[in-house]
């Protein structure tokens, strides 16, 4: 078969795709290629569908008819695993090839699972990233069940979320000194942790999983743990295979972890500079700003197999949030079809809450530090050179955070604001009227 558009991976990349190419091409032949069976899908959503807050039919990412309408032929529970860039050829698992004219390479992330001794013995073992992975964990679990879950970040926290749903005795175990070590600092994750474990969540940290002997788990300071169900969400990986099978150049190296999913700098650690988790492997596809990948031919990639360049650090890592992902794809589109576009404004960004307790985090965590604790309601804004690098919103302190996602988006000079009301009080009103109608333009005035 042979399209003049292939797109491989099927979440928001590929909606942002699919929508970019349609508005310039409303005929050319789509086709999506997925290993997963499902309509597109919102992957944040798979905790409230195994907490019993959403039904899967409420999952979706775009409309039931979304292929139909956009024209796309879905070749759904089908793996792809090579492309051969001169050919423009995509093999499949099944042998089949697919001819691609332009090609978008989706294929998001997968997870990180540590070499541990034993692992292979133990019986009810799973991730939390996609939708079978809670179909699977539905059928394992029973009401009061002993869980254990290895990591103690976004994806093992939301988990933990969801199983209170089942009254399961629940413990998080983590090799860093904290919890969220990716998107808190030290004092925010103290709170979010008092929080959590109000509601019946252990924590044992500084330690990991050593090895598994069926349902008993030895850590390494020696403690062994008995569980019935056992989570591993330590951590993701890019899914870098098609990239480099065509011939796409790869990022590859270490780099001391980054500040709230964020900065790829490493800094000192203290209440207003997020303390850092252990050293990782950072990886994902190099593409230049119209997100074709570097090295290759009529190959574009969007979504957390991809870097991208943080305007808040100037440094380039993997910015695994569902914006991002769109927007990239969205551009992609846009230049698959022939268009002029470019996607130059990322940072990390993370709006999420446990048990009732909202966050949300943007940006890195240096320079100066404006803050407000009272109890579970946090304000942490971080700035350096007339510039608003980051921001850590915690409880009642949410709203309006539009307004310093706007400043860090627009690179807003300070100076031309009153940043002293925007701290205490943000509003409107502390920008000239100018200024004003733009952000109400892009919607950074909302909450």
């Amino acid at each position: 078969m042979k399209f003049d558009y292939v797109i491989v991976g099927n979440s928001a990349a590929a909606a942002g795709c699919i929508e970019g190419i349609r508005e310039h091409d409303k005929k050319g032949s789509i086709a999506v290629i997925s290993d997963e069976k499902y309509h597109i899908y919102s992957r944040p959503l798979i905790s409230y569908l195994l907490k019993g807050d959403v039904k899967e039919k409420q999952m979706k990412y775009r409309p039931a008819d979304f292929y139909k309408v956009n024209d796309v032929e879905t070749l759904l529970g089908k793996r792809a695993v090579s492309v051969d860039s001169k050919t423009k050829q995509v093999q499949l698992e099944s042998g089949e090839k697919i001819e691609y004219g332009k090609l978008l390479i989706a294929t998001g992330s997968k997870p990180f699972v540590p070499p541990m001794d034993g692992l292979d013995s133990v019986k009810n073992h799973f991730s939390f990233m996609k939708l079978d992975d809670v179909k699977a964990i539905e059928k394992a679990v029973k009401k009061g069940a002993k869980v254990l879950i290895i990591g103690a970040g976004l994806i093992g926290l939301k988990a933990a979320e969801a199983l209170e749903h089942y009254g399961c005795d629940m413990t998080v175990i983590d090799l860093a000194d904290r919890i969220l070590p990716s998107i808190l600092d030290k004092q925010t994750s103290e709170i979010m942790q008092k929080h959590i474990e109000a509601h019946g969540v252990k924590f044992k940290l500084n330690t990991s999983a050593k090895s598994f002997n069926k349902n008993t788990a030895t850590l390494t300071n020696g403690e062994e743990l008995q569980f019935d169900i056992l989570i591993t969400a330590v951590g993701v990986r890019p899914n870098t295979e098609l990239a480099e099978s065509a011939g796409g150049k790869v990022e590859r190296g270490q780099r001391d972890a980054a500040p709230n999913s964020v900065s790829g700098k490493a800094e000192p650690a203290d209440n207003c500079l997020a303390a850092r988790s252990n050293s990782i492997h950072a990886r994902g596809f190099i593409t230049d700003k119209k997100q074709a990948v570097k090295g290759v031919k009529n190959i574009w990639a969007a979504g957390d197999c991809t870097v991208s360049e943080d305007i808040t650090t100037g440094t380039s890592h993997i910015i695994a949030i569902m914006p991002n992902a769109y927007a990239q794809g969205l551009v992609a589109g846009h230049n698959m079809a022939g268009a002029a576009d470019r996607y130059e404004r990322a940072f990390p960004m993370n709006a999420i809450g446990f048990f009732g307790l909202h966050i949300i985090t943007a940006g890195n965590y240096t320079g100066d530090c404006y803050e407000e604790v009272d109890g579970e309601n946090v304000k942490k804004l971080f700035s350096a050179n007339d510039r608003l690098n980051g921001f850590i919103l915690m409880g009642e302190k949410i709203t309006r955070a539009g307004i310093y996602t706007a400043l860090i988006r627009e690179q807003t000079d300070l100076s031309t604001v009153d940043y002293d009301l925007l701290c205490k009080a943000p509003q409107l009103a502390a920008f000239a009227e100018e200024k004003r109608l733009d952000i109400l333009s892009k919607g950074g005035g909302a909450a």
